[in-house]
């Protein structure tokens, strides 16, 4: 019965996406009832998954008992069971915010809609985690990025079509960049499954390496401009500034990690730690994470739109996410892994906070913060507490991703990157606390004399303190998820 789980978690996603245009408008509630009891199944199989293969092993479940050779094929072990755990979970809190943040811009005949597009989007992620077939892979990509596509211009606004028509044809170059990879890989091993692509790039190395040079450069040019990294990152702020604050979370948060992952798939376990090395992509991943780290938070300093700076805010985190894949070591690979999570928590409280100001006061500028830390305390106070985490002050997840950062820096001989990492603090400073010090320190006219009660609904505020409890205690506690991190590393060789 465990192996039937994986496949019958994507039969209940995408079956549910079926189901939801049956239920008239009038039955709204029935749709969020029956969405999220699917979402708590899907979670609950995803634990269980998680416990399993951490205490008994991988296993692989193939459709039809056909050979990997010629059939599809999907593997669970500790790093899919981890990022699939860890997809679905912050996915449904952040769907619980959504039933009560319906309104932020979104039509109301595009209710229904929205949620039918968040199940396919789920289960794209799913099946991007959980194959183990580079071919397969693509296609779960599609469905992801054409999905994704129409989340974005779900908002009837001219800048969210611009934004989505950016997204799609950028992302579809991704796409054929990495399917061309993918195809150059399959001209000298003859096999699209991950395991034996590996086998036999080893083999054949040596004599096309040509193939395989060009092949790498594909697919890791494919997959950066995908994940938003720097600087093929120009259709993030766009997108995650104009969608939903609920998609806005959800693009940051999940989506572009789900990308870093099938880097991190690709580098380690299609190409391998010899080749890689020998083709110096660690070094350049280093690089490119350092420059972004810093350039990302150039550029979210000089916004004036919260979310758009909350958006180049995430092209600096990504960064952090390839300096850690780019140390191409068990501890770099630990941390980038660690901060997949503590990002992902923090950016959907920053996204989450933002929305229910959005909500409550309809403000977008920065410059328009003053004294709202007294009108919404809730929301504002979760802001501050991610932000701080974004800082990477003591006691938040951030500090945990930052510091053992530093210490995987120098256990690989790379202490000079300790500098960008102090200097990203510093940048991160500048300008997430005046936001906090308008916020709480700086007169409003509308501003009271004494703090109130968020004015938004309570579906909206428990995701944020949630979340924002998140990042203080796996900040406090790291081993809770580290314990879980060092599985899912282990299944890669260096």
């Amino acid at each position: 019965m465990i192996e039937q789980l994986p496949i019958i978690n994507l039969i209940l996603l995408l079956t549910t996406a079926l189901v939801i245009p049956l239920f008239k408008k009038q039955r709204f509630m029935v749709t969020l009832i029956l969405s999220f009891v699917v979402l708590f199944i899907v979670w609950l199989s995803a634990l269980y998954l998680l416990y399993h293969v951490n205490t008994t092993g991988a296993f692989y479940y193939r459709f039809g008992g056909y050979s990997p050779t010629i059939g599809l094929e999907l593997l669970i072990n500790p790093f899919s069971a981890l990022f699939t755990f860890f997809v679905i979970t912050l996915l449904m809190i952040i769907f619980i915010y959504s039933t009560a943040d319906a309104s932020d811009g979104i039509h109301e005949r595009e209710y229904g809609r929205y949620y039918i597009l968040m199940f396919i989007l789920l289960f794209a992620m799913f099946g991007i985690i959980y194959t183990n077939d580079l071919f397969n892979t693509y296609v779960f990509m599609e469905i992801l990025s054409i999905t994704t596509c129409a989340i974005i211009s779900i908002k009837r606004k001219k800048k969210n079509y611009a934004a989505a028509f950016r997204y799609v044809m950028l992302n579809e170059m991704g796409s054929l960049s990495y399917l061309f990879g993918v195809a150059l890989l399959y001209m000298v091993t003859g096999y699209t499954n991950i395991e034996l692509v590996f086998q036999g790039v080893q083999d054949v190395w040596v004599i096309y390496p040509t193939n395989i040079i060009i092949a790498a450069i594909f697919m890791i040019v494919g997959l950066g401009l995908k994940a938003a990294i720097f600087p093929l990152h120009i259709w993030l702020p766009d997108a995650h500034s104009a969608a939903p604050s609920s998609s806005s979370a959800i693009l940051s948060a999940i989506v572009v990690k789900v990308y870093l992952i099938i880097l991190v798939k690709v580098l380690f376990s299609v190409f391998g730690i010899t080749i890689i090395e020998a083709l110096h992509i660690p070094s350049l991943l280093m690089v490119i994470g350092a420059v972004g780290i810093v350039m990302g938070s150039f550029f979210a300093i000089a916004q004036h739109d919260i979310k758009r700076m909350l958006g180049y805010s995430s092209v600096a985190q990504i960064g952090y996410i390839v300096l850690g894949i780019g140390l191409a070591s068990s501890l770099g690979l630990r941390i980038a892994f660690y901060h997949v999570f503590s990002h992902g928590i923090m950016k959907s409280v920053l996204f989450l906070s933002v929305g229910a100001v959005i909500y409550q006061r309809n403000l977008r500028k920065v410059t328009a913060y003053n004294g709202i830390g007294y009108m919404m305390p809730l929301s504002i106070g979760m802001f501050t507490l991610a932000a701080l985490g974004m800082i990477g002050i003591p006691l938040t997840s951030g500090f945990i991703s930052k510091f053992n950062l530093g210490i995987a820096a120098l256990d690989g001989g790379q202490g000079i990157y300790i500098i960008i990492l102090v200097v990203s603090g510093i940048l991160n400073a500048i300008y997430y606390l005046p936001i906090i010090i308008a916020a709480f320190l700086r007169e409003n006219p509308e501003n009271q004399i004494y703090v109130s009660k968020d004015k938004v609904p309570l579906l909206m505020i428990m995701p944020i303190l949630i979340l924002g409890a998140f990042i203080v205690i796996i900040g406090v506690y790291p081993a809770i998820i580290f314990d879980l991190v060092d599985s899912a590393v282990s299944t890669f060789s260096f």
